[in-house]
């Protein structure tokens, strides 16, 4: 078993030219992708990072439906999604079994002037998440700067596309990391609770757990979904709201989530330390760790 893996799409869009093989493998060390390609010089295209448990990917059906808004939102050529699902259950099948891996899937527009869009899923052993999903993250809160309405009154901002321009979220990063943290939760400019850099926030309140309302334009969260679907398992109530800042003050626990690192409980929030259910994130790190494609 390998611990990277690059499979390049043959025709990643549904254009009515099906290709004879849905990928070719490549070394992941070799140049795959031409320097005139948008998604290398304009972060014009999409992505989408998976879980992989045991060899198999989690949450395929989710993730791949996401690519597809995203795709739509940008006015990309419609992704083939059964061409993507093959590649990406044949990238997680070659990871090791006995270890946590990931399989990021990238969609861009193409060569410039090309008309032709580009596609490929790398694969990859994850990195060891144990500490932050049992210890916890520090978190530091970010304004966004824009106000929670902007979806609907400039819907060319594209938020809520998980598209290639991350520069921003990753700038977050940087800045919490300056303030001695691990992560960072945006509020929007008039003071609404939004999303994490690369993550979807969840609250817990009593045995009720909400998340804030996908109606903000922030990204509908895949592993969020799931997390959802484990609660009510349990007989929990579960809810997308519209929620002020304040609202993390009360909240009984507070978790970022993401495809790879799963439920981080937040420690502390702006150097404030907050209470960790230890017993409750075990159950639902387990529940997610546990999903199937």
């Amino acid at each position: 078993m390998s611990t990277a893996v690059l499979a390049v799409l043959n025709s990643p869009a549904l254009d009515g030219t099906a290709a004879p093989t849905a990928f070719r493998l490549a070394d992941p060390a070799d140049p795959q992708v031409t320097v005139h390609d948008l998604g290398a010089t304009r972060g014009d295209g999409v992505f989408e990072t998976l879980g992989v448990v045991g060899g198999r990917a989690q949450a395929v059906d989710g993730h791949l439906a996401r690519l597809a808004r995203s795709a739509a939102m940008l006015e990309l050529p419609e992704p083939d999604l059964d061409a993507w699902r093959e590649t990406l259950i044949a990238v997680a099948e070659r990871l090791p079994a006995d270890r946590e891996g990931f399989v990021k899937l990238v969609y861009t527009r193409g060569p410039e002037g090309s008309g032709i869009p580009t596609g490929w899923a790398t694969g990859a052993v994850a990195p060891d998440h144990t500490e932050a999903r049992t210890r916890g993250i520090g978190v530091v809160v970010l304004d966004r700067g824009l106000p929670h309405d902007v979806t609907a009154t400039a819907p060319w901002l594209l938020q809520g596309a998980k598209t290639l321009s991350y520069a921003l979220n990753m700038a977050a990063l940087r800045e919490a990391r300056r303030r001695d943290a691990d992560d960072a939760l945006f509020v929007s400019g008039d003071g609404f609770l939004l999303e994490g850099a690369t993550s979807t926030l969840l609250l817990k309140r009593g045995d009720r757990l909400v998340t804030p309302s996908t109606s903000l334009g922030i990204l509908p969260g895949t592993t969020q979904a799931d997390a959802f679907r484990s609660a009510r398992a349990e007989g929990m109530t579960t809810s997308y709201e519209v929620l002020p800042r304040t609202a993390l003050d009360d909240a009984d626990g507070l978790w970022l989530l993401s495809s790879v690192r799963l439920a981080a409980p937040i420690r502390t929030l702006d150097g404030t330390d907050r209470p960790v259910d230890e017993a409750f994130t075990a159950r639902l790190n387990a529940a997610l760790l546990a999903r199937r494609d």
